[in-house]
């Protein structure tokens, strides 16, 4: 059954490599037979193309196409090494420049950033792309994940955005290649810190704070900070500017909202230190986030 539903799939999906989305002729249930065969697709040259011509989708208002399709389907052949080498760097170069066009809708960036952090993963599990490649993607995540202004999260009957979630995603996957040295470590965390507790003052309630958090534990993890450099970055944070203390958070919703922003990392962070690190990443990190809790009420 399962192979059926394959060939079925790749009947109708065969034209997938035209410019539009969903391709020009081929229907949900096309696209739901595809789905429950588990994306396979046994022509190669035909996956690629559909990879390729799926990025279209990634703006889509359809959150079953752009989310359910478009991201599963690029995600799965990544994770199972299914596109070649000349997909990947089509990928690489396109979804880089999607996340600074402007979507209206605002979809396409946000979802760029989160399947480039699945083709950073592929460059980690086995490494394609050249260090000034590697080096451009710690640039443009860097630049993306400081850059969002738009933090809306899930809404009912459209779906995802979640830019700030799915950026910190992509900076959590590069963080992870030992490829990445110091500076570019640097260059991701200063990223981090800058949506920690943005000026915008939204009060994140879709799981930021947390995916925020995971992506700092995993560059603290590579130990090439030490703990009084971790120590005044938390310091940093802990500054509760533009208010003048932090008792002056109690007095608007903004401030409210900076507050409620910056525990939340904070104590996300310290959950995943003091539960998953070893002893040298808890000697390193515990003190500055002990610190930086207690300073703020």
């Amino acid at each position: 059954m399962r192979r059926s539903a394959a060939l079925l799939a790749l009947t109708l999906w065969s034209g997938a490599a035209l410019a539009s989305c969903p391709p020009a002729g081929h229907d949900a249930g096309a696209r739901g037979a595809l789905k429950a065969a588990g994306f396979a697709i046994e022509t190669a040259s035909t996956r690629n193309a559909l990879a390729l011509a799926l990025l279209d989708c990634l703006a889509d208002p359809d959150p079953q196409l752009r989310d359910g399709i478009a991201y599963e389907a690029l995600s799965t052949w990544m994770r199972e090494s299914k596109l070649d080498a000349a997909t990947l760097q089509s990928l690489r170069a396109r979804l880089t420049a999607m996340l600074q066009a402007p979507d209206p809708r605002g979809f396409a960036p946000p979802f760029a950033a989160l399947v480039l952090s699945e083709l950073a993963r592929t460059d980690r599990i086995a490494a394609w792309m050249s260090d000034a490649q590697r080096d451009a993607l710690v640039t443009d995540a860097a630049g993306y994940l400081s850059g969002v202004r738009d933090y809306r999260g899930f809404i009912d009957g459209q779906g995802w955005r979640h830019g700030v979630a799915h950026g910190a995603d992509l900076v959590l996957q590069l963080a992870l290649n030992p490829k990445l040295d110091r500076a570019q470590l640097a260059r991701l965390r200063e990223a981090v810190a800058v949506q920690v507790a943005p000026a915008a003052n939204p009060s994140y309630v879709h799981g930021e704070s947390m995916r925020l958090a995971r992506a700092a534990y995993y560059i603290a993890q590579r130990g090439l900070h030490d703990t009084a450099d971790w120590d005044a970055w938390f310091a940093r944070l802990a500054t509760p500017a533009p208010l003048p203390g932090w008792d002056a958070a109690f007095l608007s919703e903004a401030g409210l909202a900076r507050r409620h922003d910056t525990v939340a990392f904070m104590t996300a962070l310290y959950v995943l230190v003091q539960e998953h690190g070893d002893e040298a990443l808890r000697a390193r990190l515990l003190p500055g986030l002990r610190a930086t809790l207690k300073a703020v009420p």
